[in-house]
């Protein structure tokens, strides 16, 4: 199997593909993220072993992709939101703070809250990976299959989004 004709299938399902995604995810710019990945996956595949039926394959891998996402999503959600018990978000301020100064803190964390839970999907597995985990640029890049430059950039927009929460909170 050719890339040529894979590029050909590729175009002539574009949209019923990008339609599918879309219904499974339920989020256009997602869905075309995937569509790319799932270009870019079949052509890997392809290279590496031929494939005796083209379509079906790209299908199935499209919705494997999008099936991987919403399973990846419900896994964030749930370790954002339960993984962390209320005793310790309740702690995150010292005992030995003030009253104003504890109260400070739990506006921050809960805008901090607000602001990573408006991520993308990948942008929270990201961070997760990066501040939760401890784990390196290379070693993201390598789970999510995509480049060191990717996960550098995402970090530092994520980062400049923690940052201008604080400032915003200290501001007079």
């Amino acid at each position: 199997m050719s890339q040529s004709h894979f590029n050909q299938v590729f175009l002539t399902q574009r949209v019923t593909l990008l339609r599918t995604l879309e219904r499974m995810v339920n989020n256009h710019s997602t869905a075309e993220d995937l569509l790319q990945e799932t270009y870019l996956r079949v052509t890997r595949a392809l290279s590496e072993r031929s494939v005796e039926h083209l379509e079906p394959f790209v299908f199935q891998t499209a919705r494997n992709l999008a099936l991987d996402h919403l399973r990846a999503r419900r896994i964030q959600s749930r370790t954002v939101v339960e993984d962390v018990p209320t005793e310790v978000i309740e702690g995150v301020a010292s005992p030995l703070s003030t009253p104003e100064e504890a109260h400070q803190a739990a506006q921050l964390l809960e805008r901090l809250s607000v602001s990573l839970s408006q991520l993308s999907a990948r942008q929270q597995r990201i961070f997760i990976l990066s501040r939760l985990h401890g784990c390196s640029y290379q070693e993201i890049a390598e789970e999510l299959d995509v480049s060191l430059s990717t996960v550098q950039k995402e970090l530092k927009l994520i980062m400049a989004i923690c940052i201008g929460v604080a400032d915003r909170l200290n501001r007079p």
